[in-house]
């Protein structure tokens, strides 16, 4: 795997180093010991699917409060989607500043965003699937979120939002 430190500390994008033959390809997706040497928790508590029906479906932006807080690993299985990550994390350099990444199936790259920093993406087809690897387990009175196009963040969309749930477009504008 090859490790790819973001704009924001501690995210990266990993892509994983295919081995390829007329069967087809073989790479490993994870290494405990390769995360930790990259000062990531290899924890995994908890695996989620997210399937979305509809290109232009917009799932974020999520985090967990402690301590509750939970690192993420992220990968686009079918279909493809536009992830996003926002540090809102307390004491950050890089508070309130984002980072975006085009995730396709088959492409061998996944996101790792750390404890503290939220989390959304954007469909960009039709049928996508996001797999999840989480170091925390889901705890409702923890979840936190701000809205996906609150103008304090700037993030720029590629593609109009069509669907969004209600809590999501619900969030208040952030005042830090």
């Amino acid at each position: 795997m090859i490790f790819r430190e973001t704009s924001i500390p501690g995210a990266f994008v990993i892509e994983l180093e295919a081995h390829r033959d007329e069967r087809g390809s073989f790479a490993r997706a994870f290494c405990a010991r390769e995360f930790e040497a990259h000062g990531i928790d290899p924890r995994v508590v908890q695996c989620n699917v997210s399937t979305n029906r509809l290109r232009g479906t917009l799932r974020g932006l999520h985090a967990q409060r402690p301590p509750h807080a939970e690192g993420k690993l992220v990968r686009c299985v079918r279909g493809a989607i536009h992830d996003v990550i926002l540090d809102l994390r307390h004491g950050s350099t890089t508070r309130t500043e984002h980072f975006a990444v085009c995730l396709r199936a088959g492409d061998d790259r996944m996101l790792y965003v750390p404890e503290g920093v939220y989390h959304g993406f954007l469909t960009l087809e039709d049928d996508s699937e996001v797999f999840y690897q989480m170091t925390e387990y889901y705890e409702p009175g923890s979840a936190v979120g701000v809205r996906w196009n609150d103008p304090a963040f700037g993030i720029e969309w590629p593609e109009p939002v069509k669907i969004v749930s209600d809590r999501d477009a619900a969030y208040p504008d952030w005042t830090g």
